[in-house]
């Protein structure tokens, strides 16, 4: 993973019309905190001295998805090519948190941008060796054009936030 892996990545999210922050672990906490809208869900994260807001729920009943504006999710890896984050299933369930709220908030690891699908794959590979063999992969925001005109957010989020961890 290069430099240029994640300045990739933020120009094919912006051509998706999906923020993008590069943020600093230790200061991850506070700027999630900033940009969820409550009553948020969230699975929790992985990455060493970031934490959710503790008004985030992190098992969520049916009825706290629906009424959550806001999804918090850490993100496996990413491809930089497509723009796309891949949510590792969980066996708590974290691909509802990324697809049921209007806005999701994708939280990646710097070294987990990898530059291409090629790559993207031999990640699968390690995932599903390790006994992960679920991911969804989500390349900007919810759209559709079923019944005419191109509608986001009708299917899943219409709002998409990327933050990537400068450290861990």
């Amino acid at each position: 993973m290069t430099v240029d892996t994640v300045g990739r990545f933020e120009r094919a999210l912006e051509g998706l019309e999906v923020g993008f922050e590069r943020v600093l672990a230790a200061d991850a906490s506070k700027r999630i905190e900033t940009i969820v809208e409550e009553p948020a869900v969230g699975a929790p994260l992985p990455f060493e001295g970031v934490t959710l807001p503790e008004s985030v729920t992190t098992e969520p009943t049916s009825a706290d998805l629906e009424a959550a504006p806001t999804g918090v999710t850490p993100v496996g890896f990413a491809i930089a090519e497509y723009g796309t984050v891949a949510v590792e299933s969980t066996v708590d369930g974290v691909e509802p948190i990324s697809l049921y709220s209007d806005r999701h908030v994708a939280v990646v690891a710097e070294s987990d941008v990898v530059p291409d699908l090629s790559a993207g794959f031999d990640r699968l590979e390690s995932t599903f060796e390790r006994g992960r063999d679920s991911v969804v992969f989500a390349t900007g925001r919810s759209a559709t054009a079923d019944m005419g005109d191109l509608v986001h957010g009708v299917h899943g989020p219409g709002d998409v936030d990327v933050i990537v961890l400068e450290d861990r």
